[in-house]
């Protein structure tokens, strides 16, 4: 059912789905649960209370479910959850939940997590989802569905990343980014839309169009951001990915909206 090379250490408690290959030199733990058809290279550590999807693919020296980086873990039994069919590169560290975020972190379908990528305790990672080499997320980040973080970037405790935003190579990110947005910089402002993204995931001209007017509507310096808001909802709130903008500006956050530089 499953092919596993013999310098290969797998715990007899693990659960190793159909099809799984497991190259020479990996470390599984007892807890850990690989889906069908999960290939591990070589060199690849799995622990904890962690479960892997169908088809999920993890190269050399990959260090999966180990305990959080966090002074505050008391050893509580929580867990890391990966979705199906991603790409996790060599170096890659992904580590589970604490108690003060809900025991999960949470790794949807169709990543790509390019070399020494790191996923923090607690994060909520959609699907086809992209971090670039080096590229870091802090505890309790969350990233919704076609977020792609360039190289060398990192992203603050607790900050959100809405669909579809891109963030520059090197960009430090401290609060919120909108979906649909575009943020570069040391620390990363506004800097627009992620049109080029946009344009790949088939949105039409029309879309792009009422997105942009949407954009400017709520970033212009009139009034507060909360009329704002309100004015970009009676005018375009039928569309649905201005929606999906509205929705996220007024959901609860700990942290502060990511503005264009000049607002």
């Amino acid at each position: 059912m499953a092919d596993i090379h013999p310098n290969s250490v797998v715990d007899p408690k693990a659960e190793i789905g159909e099809g799984v290959v497991i190259g020479p030199f990996c470390l599984i733990g007892p807890g850990v649960k690989l889906g069908a058809n999960v290939k591990l290279h070589s060199h690849v550590v799995v622990e904890g209370q962690t479960e892997i999807g169908e088809s999920t693919e993890i190269y050399p020296f990959a260090s999966i479910g180990h305990i959080p980086q966090d002074k505050k873990f008391g050893g509580e039994n929580s867990k890391l959850i990966i979705g199906s069919h991603n790409r996790i590169r060599e170096h890659v560290t992904m580590n589970p939940g604490t108690e003060g975020g809900g025991m999960v972190t949470s790794v949807g379908s169709h990543g790509l997590f390019m070399a020494a990528s790191h996923v923090a305790h607690d994060c909520v990672v959609g699907d086809h989802v992209i971090l670039a080499n080096n590229a870091t997320l802090a505890g309790h980040v969350v990233v919704e569905d076609f977020v792609i973080l360039g190289g060398l970037s990192a992203v603050h405790q607790f900050v959100r990343l809405g669909a579809h935003s891109f963030i520059g190579g090197m960009t430090g990110i401290e609060n919120d980014l909108i979906p649909y947005g575009m943020a570069i910089g040391a620390r990363g402002g506004l800097a627009g839309l992620n049109i080029i993204g946009l344009k790949r995931q088939g949105f039409d001209r029309e879309q792009i169009h009422t997105l942009r007017k949407a954009y400017r509507m709520l970033f212009s310096n009139d009034g507060t951001l909360s009329e704002r808001v309100d004015d970009v909802e009676n005018m375009f709130g039928s569309d649905e990915g201005v929606s999906k903008i509205i929705a996220f500006v007024r959901a609860d956050s700990d942290r502060s909206l990511c503005v264009p530089r000049d607002s």
